[in-house]
């Protein structure tokens, strides 16, 4: 029987472009749940969509597995389940657990992995993969489900950290859901979260930051210049704030109303905004001050983008600076605000304020952006060959509501 040998090796470390991740994908280290094969449209430049399983069941309260598996921490906490197969309604501030379609096989090591493959031939075709550094992957909300308000982050058996995945793991994913602001129906196969896997890790320092925006800008300010060398603020990652100025009558954000009706995730484009969301009005003081623990959309004042050789994250803000949590969402894809050109997109921001009145003002530092190296460039661009709804985007609501 005729073989051939493919041997593909990681030298160059950062985040795994889509290319690398359907290679992954042969080889078995990401696979799914036998029904329901991968679909090509999961591959994002720098992640794959993770897709909910077949049933979602209410726990008591969240949790970190550490010394025990999910699924017996499940049974201990379960006070019931909804299948999700042909649609549920998960119910505001409620916990639930839903394992993914997905599953992982992390190597142990750098060590190589192989795998036989047959195409369809007769022939076997075997591929080896080895690599420099561990692998190890990182979750994230998608853009749409923190614009809803649906707080979502991945478990996995023995883990101490949420969203975390080590080098070496071995099995299911599982998702805890919590709809915030409003109730939302699923279904079996929607992508409410996304998985990016690293080989080895590199942050950007601040040195290298400011070299890649002086030739390639990476922020750029309210005329579409690029922010000058003097004022572009870096500590571990890349500084933005908040945009609250404008014309009068003009809306600078939105804030969630209470007791609505659901919001089917399968139903874009669909919802009248006012029935969700109460407008906020740009003010002469340029300022707003947040009820404690009400969700707000808000934008960037500066615009991003993100170059093709680096991925970015936008990072939880430090709670030393203020009692607010500035997003759920945080991956930034390669080409997110295109070329520079394109001056870059706003970053759409997810804001509550804990505990007490909060006063932002505009163009005050809101969070940081971290960018890490790719891997290699990925085959294609955020906004490029794939659809993507928040490419060029200023102020903007989640997919599933109507332009106003």
């Amino acid at each position: 029987m005729p073989q051939t040998l493919k041997e593909i090796r990681l030298r160059t470390k950062g985040i795994l472009p889509v290319q690398k991740l359907r290679l992954l994908h042969e080889l078995g280290i990401i696979s799914s749940h036998e029904k329901y094969p991968i679909q090509d449209d999961q591959f994002q430049p720098n992640s794959i969509d993770l897709r909910l399983g077949e049933v979602a069941y209410r726990v008591r309260c969240s949790f970190l597995p550490e010394n025990d598996t999910v699924h017996d921490k499940v049974e201990k906490l379960r006070m019931y389940e909804v299948p999700i197969t042909d649609g549920a309604v998960l119910e505001q501030n409620c916990v639930y657990i839903i394992p993914l379609l997905e599953k992982l096989k992390m190597p142990q090591s750098n060590a190589t992995v192989q795998k036989a493959l047959f195409n369809g031939n007769e022939e076997v075709s075997e591929v080896r993969l080895g690599s420099v550094e561990t692998l190890s992957a990182k979750a994230n909300p998608k853009s749409s489900t923190g614009r809803l308000d649906v707080f979502t982050r991945v478990i996995t058996d023995y883990s101490h950290r949420f969203e975390e995945i080590t080098p070496g793991y071995e099995g299911g994913l599982y998702l805890e859901v919590v709809p915030k602001s409003f109730s939302i129906k699923i279904k079996t196969g929607q992508r409410l979260n996304q998985l990016r896997v690293r080989h080895g890790f590199e942050v950007l320092s601040d040195q290298d930051l400011l070299r890649v925006h002086g030739s390639d800008p990476l922020l750029f300010n309210e005329e579409q210049k690029p922010v000058s060398m003097e004022k572009i603020k870096v500590n571990q990652g890349l500084f933005m704030s908040v945009h609250l100025k404008g014309k009068k009558g003009e809306i600078i954000g939105y804030k969630a109303k209470k007791h609505n009706n659901y919001i089917d995730l399968d139903l874009i484009g669909y919802y009248e905004v006012d029935e969700f969301w109460e407008p906020i009005y740009a003010n002469q003081n340029d300022q707003l001050i947040l009820e404690p623990e009400a969700f707000y959309i808000f934008a960037s004042k500066e615009r991003i983008r993100v170059p093709a050789h680096l991925a970015c994250e936008m990072m939880a803000y430090d709670t030393g600076s203020g009692e607010l949590r500035t997003h759920y969402a945080g991956f930034f894809d390669s080409g997110f605000g295109g070329t520079v050109e394109d001056k870059g997109a706003r970053a759409v921001l997810e804001v509550r304020s804990h505990d007490v009145p909060f006063m932002i003002e505009d163009g005050q530092t809101m969070f940081s952006m971290q960018f890490e190296p790719n891997a290699e460039r990925p085959d294609f661009m955020y906004g490029d060959e794939i659809e993507s709804n928040y490419q060029g985007q200023d102020l903007k609501l989640g997919k599933h509501f109507k332009e106003p």
